[in-house]
């Protein structure tokens, strides 16, 4: 057995081929594939037939999983999470650019996305690569922010709105606050990486939202340029996998009228610094 990867754009983003997720991956070919997750942050796997179980299983070989804490997982399976859009909504799951769970101490350090039902066009995600992004910032900048820590919360409107329709049988679902550097350092890599996001990032912690804002705009708009960005064409029974402490996404919500259900498990991370 073995795999071969193709990059999806020059910063960010690998399809890999030749591996039968519903298997376990040897052992000597895991490291090398994991090497690969660190390097290029999101890897792609077409054409794959899995299970729930067999998604878990999957994903845990890349590190222990955790809950969602803000949907209800699966009947029996706890660590899968339908990330769902029905026909008749309007407003897709997540539809804001942000790094997954920034409001908990510890954010998830990855997860895997496994497609069930798309729409006959649209829905893809964008990935960007925040590692680039803070590389790429004027030095000036960089010393703005390397002392800063930002205060991140659950239930900021922008993103609120769009899990309403999912949420709402989840009575266990609460808000969640936590501060965390600006500029994170990859347990793993030692890169840093650029730690805000629009989805969860309220203000600079010791400034004001007002006084915030015009600085958290600068650094959002620089992340998601297109150069450091990647584009996941979904297709049935495609698993995506990606480090969630040096990457920001974006759902692109094109597809209303349609059925769309992702099944989602994710990898428990550590306290960023």
């Amino acid at each position: 057995m073995s795999f071969e990867t193709k990059p999806i754009s020059p910063h960010i983003g690998s399809i890999v081929h030749g591996l039968d997720l519903s298997k376990p991956i040897p052992s000597n070919m895991l490291e090398s594939l994991r090497n690969v997750w660190l390097q290029r942050k999101v890897l792609v796997f077409p054409e794959q037939t899995l299970t729930p179980q067999q998604q878990v299983d999957c994903t845990s070989q890349f590190g222990e999983l955790d809950k969602y804490p803000l949907l209800e997982g699966l009947e029996s399976m706890p660590y899968v999470a339908e990330v769902l859009k029905l026909p008749d909504e309007t407003i897709n799951f997540g539809g804001v650019w942000h790094s997954d769970t920034s409001y908990l101490k510890t954010p998830a350090a990855g997860a895997s996305l496994y497609a069930l039902e798309l729409p006959p066009i649209g829905g893809d995600t964008i990935f960007c690569n925040m590692g680039t992004a803070y590389e790429t910032l004027s030095d000036e900048i960089k010393e703005q922010i390397s002392i800063l820590k930002a205060v991140n919360t659950s239930n900021k409107a922008a993103v609120s709105k769009t899990r309403e329709a999912r949420q709402a049988n989840n009575t266990k679902a609460g808000v969640f606050t936590h501060t965390h550097p600006v500029v994170r350092t990859h347990p793993e890599t030692g890169e840093k990486t650029l730690y805000v996001n629009e989805a969860h990032t309220l203000y600079f912690d010791g400034w004001s939202e007002e006084a915030s804002q015009p600085l958290l705009n600068e650094l959002y708009q620089h992340a998601r340029q297109p150069e450091f960005q990647c584009r996941i064409k979904w297709q049935m029974g495609m698993y995506v996998l990606w480090d969630n402490r040096s990457t920001h996404h974006y759902p692109i919500n094109d597809y209303t009228g349609y059925h769309r259900l992702l099944h989602r498990v994710s990898i428990k991370g550590d306290e960023p610094n």
